[in-house]
């Protein structure tokens, strides 16, 4: 068995792609800069309230949209649910890269982020399809309710991508020696 065998599914999810630009220990998740640009940053609590949130809509939509699928009833909700979601979708997108730039000095695809943001970059796009067929009266409602039920395929797997980082930071905090004032 080779080392590369022996990795865990949480270090592989700390690993990061550091850059002479953007230095930090291998394997970390947060350089010790980044990890008190993020402590400090207002935008980080921005992004703990989004993200619950966003979770509710998503839940709430998505019974919606199967409602319909099954019913045929309650389009009206249900496309306005995709609305709001997306909505909180954007929101949650626009202050996460203004997180992003405050914590590792780049609004998109931070060495640490990368794979998480490119996905994200899916998730946007398959919500943004969504709309433009709503507004633009494009396909039925059938299609729509499919590309919405695709867009949250998509971030359920993003979620999860953030949830495993989330977790892979704790880790690392909770591996790394207090800090013994001076």
């Amino acid at each position: 068995m080779t080392r590369q065998d022996q990795v865990s599914p949480v270090a592989s999810a700390t690993e990061t792609l550091r850059t002479d630009d953007n230095p930090g220990i291998k394997g970390a998740l947060y350089s010790a800069d980044e990890r008190r640009r993020r402590d400090e940053s207002g935008w980080t609590i921005v992004q703990g309230v989004l993200a619950p949130l966003q979770f509710l809509v998503f839940i709430a939509s998505l019974a919606l949209v199967i409602r319909y699928l099954m019913t045929g009833e309650g389009a009206f909700a249900a496309d306005m649910s995709i609305v709001i979601k997306t909505l909180v979708l954007y929101t949650i997108m626009v202050t996460g890269s203004i997180w992003e730039k405050v914590v590792f000095g780049r609004w998109l695809f931070a060495p640490a982020f990368f794979w998480e943001d490119v996905f994200s970059m899916l998730v946007l796009a398959l919500h943004t399809l969504y709309l433009v067929m709503l507004l633009g009266a494009f396909g039925t409602v059938d299609q729509r309710m499919f590309v919405a039920l695709a867009a949250y395929a998509a971030y359920v797997v993003n979620a999860a991508q953030f949830l495993l980082k989330l977790r892979a930071a704790r880790l690392q905090a909770s591996a790394e020696p207090l800090a013994v004032p001076a």
